[in-house]
């Protein structure tokens, strides 16, 4: 996780430091002061917690004070138990027709499966690095051949400005002959 950058296009080589479920942005420490202070409300995950962490917490739904313990397998999604309760009053029970799990059943996997997405990103990462470099290469050479250019062309219309002066200069020398 340590290659995640701040959301903040000023702040774009900042490593960030925490997520926000809400906004769906990774924030570096400036712009979580800033978000704490705009959104109080919105909860941050911090980065520098350990996988495990991710996995627990209590549930954001409104009106549910429950640990986050079950895990729904059709909206992949992490539920407490007033999540899936048959009884649907105050907003409880969205997943009471869904496959649920507890979260012990199904929590080696996607740990699992974070770890091998957090390395594809990982990679990806890499990628895309090594790419702009390549891309800044040619970019460069770019220029350079441009530059060069532009002094092959100066070159040459002074040889040929040269060479009309010279004929010119002839010219006027042998009209003055006949003059």
């Amino acid at each position: 996780m340590e290659n995640l950058k701040c959301f903040n296009k000023r702040h774009s080589e900042i490593k960030a430091i925490s997520f926000c479920k809400e906004c769906n942005a990774y924030m570096c420490n400036k712009c979580e002061i800033f978000h704490s202070e705009l959104h109080q409300n919105h909860q941050l995950c911090k980065l520098d917690k350990n996988i495990d962490e991710i996995f627990t917490g209590f549930c954001i739904e409104k009106n549910h004070v429950s640990k986050l313990e079950y895990f729904c397998i059709t909206h992949n999604q992490l539920c407490c138990a007033s999540c899936i309760t048959k009884i649907k009053g105050n907003g409880n029970g969205q997943h009471t027709n869904c496959d649920v799990c507890h979260i012990n059943d199904i929590k080696e996997s996607k740990k699992n499966k974070l770890k091998e997405n957090i390395k594809y990103l990982e990679d990806l990462s890499n990628t895309f690095e090594q790419s702009i470099n390549v891309l800044k290469q040619i970019f460069e050479k770019i220029n350079n051949n441009k530059e060069e250019l532009k002094l092959n062309i100066q070159s040459i219309f002074t040889k040929i400005r040269n060479e009309l002066n010279s004929r010119e200069d002839e010219i006027f020398v042998r009209s003055k002959q006949y003059i």
